[in-house]
């Protein structure tokens, strides 16, 4: 079966977006400050959709990252370009899950921005930054409220 001019030049421009380089990438490099110890993980999640921050738990191109506290940081490489917002925990006891009392976190978190903690995490746009370049930096302070 033959294809069409159409169907080949979209089979074309499907093939060159497929080639390493070939879509515009970037490298986010998260550093984290202000932790009050090197027990456990943090949990990192990277969303460019602001109705799964700040958990992308139904975000299935979102990125999550687990690394030893003690690291500090993360390097997460061929990012599309775009806006994207992080959020991370401290997960002391690594249990995988950020400890409450009474709903106020037992553990430290921390978003991209550093914005204002009101009640409750801030909305997407308070830590929305963009990956435009090759290399962004982003640096989260974790704050503990218990």
């Amino acid at each position: 079966m033959r294809a069409s001019r159409g169907g080949r030049i979209a089979l074309a421009a499907l093939a060159l977006a497929t080639l390493p380089g070939a879509m515009p990438t970037g490298t986010l490099d998260v550093r984290i400050a202000d932790l009050r110890s090197a027990k456990g993980v943090i949990r990192l999640c990277l969303t460019a959709d602001p109705k799964n921050f700040p958990g992308c738990t139904d975000d299935r191109n979102a990125v999550t990252r687990t690394f030893a506290a003690a690291e500090r940081g993360v390097r997460i490489a061929g990012l599309g370009r775009g806006d994207y917002a992080v959020s991370v925990i401290h997960d002391e006891n690594n249990n995988s899950k950020l400890d409450t009392f009474a709903g106020i976190p037992r553990e430290g978190f921390g978003f991209s921005r550093n914005p204002a903690i009101r009640f409750g995490p801030p909305a997407f746009s308070a830590a929305e930054f963009p990956v435009a370049s090759d290399v962004t930096m982003q640096q989260v302070r974790i704050r503990y409220l218990l």
